[in-house]
């Protein structure tokens, strides 16, 4: 808990009081706030036990930025089980904006379609995930003061704000879809016999991040929205070999759309 204040503390001295809502962003995704006004930045090098971001497409950049003119914090970077970290490592970010104040959460993330229906440039609201990592951010001595031993996950996102994204989409024209999430560790992309699997399993896009947050910030009664930029069919969906420099590409975009989405989500949340 020291840690997580000590965190919390430095980003209230460094940007102010927290926004109340926070968007972190994925392989990609990093340029859809990069025309808005930011208010305040710091690295994640500058907050005390924030570990360092190791991939490519990921600054590990925290900022206040002015969206409509409503602050939020965005999160340029996250970290990943596959760079060698802990589950604990891995949600630390997010339980540390939440101790600072930030009351929801919206996760992108870059995913590759399992889902025929799905095409690149696609978004994809999460109704549900397959934690498929072989772990749980959870695993060890509870925080009681984070949230209980034995958190629901019944309704791991809100309907609340999976509406408003919807509503969102409609206004703007946007095509979003809605599905089910697949986080698997990765770094390999998946065998077209594992997509198969995770078909059969009920998935309908595959990644390799989201999850951990996702079961920390229900841990601690955050709500959360996660959207999905299909930057990809999985294996086996098409012949073409998969490259993460394409999946960096479709992911920038995307942006566009999703900065929009965002954006008016903010906007009904807010208004």
């Amino acid at each position: 808990m020291s840690q997580f204040q000590e965190a919390a503390a430095t980003l209230e001295k460094e940007l102010g009081n927290a926004p109340s809502t926070a968007v972190v962003l994925g392989s990609g995704l990093g340029s859809v706030f990069e025309g808005a006004a930011h208010t305040g930045t710091v690295h994640f090098d500058q907050v005390p036990h924030f570990p360092s971001v190791t991939v490519a497409g990921q600054r590990g950049v925290l900022s206040s930025v002015d969206v409509g003119g409503v602050a939020v914090c965005v999160v340029e970077g996250r970290l990943h089980r596959y760079e060698g970290r802990s589950l604990a490592e891995v949600v630390f970010p997010v339980r540390a904006l939440a101790l600072w104040g930030v009351k929801r959460f919206v996760l992108t993330n870059a995913a590759g379609a399992i889902k025929a229906d799905f095409q690149p440039g696609d978004l994809m609201v999460a109704r549900d995930h397959l934690n498929l990592l072989g772990e749980n951010p959870l695993i060890g001595p509870n925080l009681d003061q984070l949230g209980p031993r034995f958190p629901d996950m019944s309704r791991p996102y809100c309907r609340t704000l999976i509406d408003l994204a919807y509503r969102s989409a409609a206004e703007l024209n946007i095509r979003i879809c809605e599905g089910v999430y697949a986080a698997v560790p990765g770094p390999s992309y998946e065998t077209p016999a594992e997509v198969r699997m995770l078909r059969a399993l009920g998935a309908d896009a595959v990644g390799m991040s989201t999850v951990p947050e996702v079961i920390a910030l229900n841990h601690m009664r955050r709500p959360v929205l996660a959207v999905s930029c299909i930057t990809n069919m999985a294996a086996g969906m098409i012949s073409a070999q998969l490259d993460h420099r394409d999946v960096i590409a479709v992911g920038k975009r995307g942006s566009e759309k999703m900065q929009q989405l965002i954006g008016k989500i903010v906007e009904f949340i807010e208004h």
